[in-house]
């Protein structure tokens, strides 16, 4: 360490100029004004997902503030946010940007935006909030590999940069984001779950629903053929198969075992949610009473959109012009199967967007709990997405990286009694 007056002058790196990374670092910056953060990015710009994420509005947090509801939104790190959470939750989340001149707004489906809907209104607020704390930002600045030694004045760290040159620290926190592959997390040290995608949607190219690319319907009850995965929510339908909350909900959910399955799958629908089969089958029954001259396929029920009707009716081998009052039994029978229990062959996924999440990362044992600090190295800190955690759409994964990151922040500091 090298001497700034009285003080140590602690030199703190935090590799990973993302959400969580700015967020860990202006909060190590503004905790220990003494120490030297320098952030390393190694694109040319910084928060990257940050401007591309929902629809370039940036869906900062949700509107969830029972910690208990919020963590059940993770298929993985349930169990550390519920700890995290205590430190640095979604109300915390809105007020740090609050007292920093952002204010959010709040969705019907709970998700939360700045009032501008731009995400540069985010960008600016963090950029302008490392800046005025004296965070140093280093960008197409990679690191291939770091390395550490111990000596009675703490773990020092090397990091070997990209461009040949050798960078030193006594404090890291890594916020590198996921990666696809485990070769993207190897260079840490440290044991990995297995990384496998999150969050993206089904390809059912056999589906007689292609053609109805853009109809989406509001509440539908999806389940995992095989597994006890299941999801209630909207649908939306779309040239290669199926999409919108409830299908990219059970990709998370069922991220690892749709990966053992190589992403060839079934699931079934109920279009009609608040209803079971037979319902629906005394309710087409009923319709031959009530409107036995009208033609089936012309006026939708359930108040399902028309197009989505029609395709239904096709499907059960309804002509156009047959009425209600022709309509045989077992044509309403397999009509109401088709509305209650329809089934689909999944048969791969296509990213959702550029908001892709990966399931997997450092595994949790790995780190202390309470501070993110690695059990293995001194001195080293983990954030983001990096760990082994992952939550649904909704401003899940972006409150993860500012937990993570201000937990990190917040201790990083503590790390050996030097501070």
């Amino acid at each position: 360490m090298q001497k700034h007056g009285l003080l140590d002058l602690m030199q703190l790196v935090i590799i990973g100029g993302g959400a969580a990374g700015f967020m860990a670092a202006i909060t190590a910056a503004e905790k220990y004004p003494a120490a030297e953060v320098l952030l390393l990015e190694k694109n040319r710009t910084v928060l990257n997902k940050v401007r591309v994420s929902g629809g370039g509005r940036c869906n900062v947090t949700h509107a969830c503030f029972d910690n208990r509801r919020f963590v059940k939104q993770y298929p993985r790190g349930e169990a550390l946010l519920k700890k995290l959470f205590a430190q640095f939750d979604a109300a915390a989340t809105v007020e740090w940007f609050r007292q920093r001149g952002v204010l959010l707004s709040t969705e019907p489906d709970g998700r939360m935006f700045p009032t501008t809907n731009s995400s540069e209104t985010i960008i600016d607020c963090l950029q302008r909030a490392a800046r005025q704390a004296g965070v140093r930002i280093r960008t197409s600045a990679g690191v291939r590999s770091f390395s550490w030694s111990d000596s009675p004045q703490g773990t020092r760290f090397a990091l070997n940069m990209l461009d040949e040159s050798t960078l030193p620290a006594d404090r890291l926190i890594i916020a590198s984001g996921g990666h696809p592959q485990r070769s993207g997390f190897e260079w840490l040290g440290h044991a990995i779950e297995e990384p496998v995608p999150s969050l993206f949607t089904f390809n059912a190219p056999d589906s007689y629903l292609l053609p109805l690319s853009g109809v989406a319907v509001p509440d539908a009850h999806v389940r995992l053929i095989g597994t006890r995965h299941d999801w209630r929510g909207p649908v939306l339908l779309t040239h290669w198969g199926f999409s919108g909350p409830a299908i990219l909900k059970l990709s998370a959910w069922g991220a690892r075992e749709l990966a053992a399955a190589k992403y060839q799958f079934g699931i079934k629908i109920n279009w009609l949610p608040e209803q079971n089969e037979e319902q629906v089958r005394t309710f087409l029954i009923q319709e031959k009473q009530s409107t036995p001259r009208q033609q089936i396929s012309s006026h939708a029920r359930f108040g399902l959109p028309l197009r989505l009707w029609k395709a239904f009716v096709q499907r059960a081998e309804i002509t156009d012009s047959l009425r209600w009052m022709d309509a045989p039994h077992k044509v309403l029978n397999r009509l109401a199967d088709l509305l209650t229990n329809s089934q689909f062959e999944i048969r791969g996924k296509s990213t959702y967007k550029e908001e892709f999440v990966t399931a997997g990362g450092v595994r949790l044992s790995e780190v202390h709990t309470d501070t993110l600090e690695s059990k293995r190295v001194p001195g080293l800190f983990f954030a983001g997405e990096v760990l082994d955690v992952d939550g649904i759409t909704g401003g899940f994964n972006f409150q993860n990286a500012w937990t993570t990151g201000y937990v990190a922040g917040m201790n990083a500091g503590k790390a050996a009694g030097v501070l």
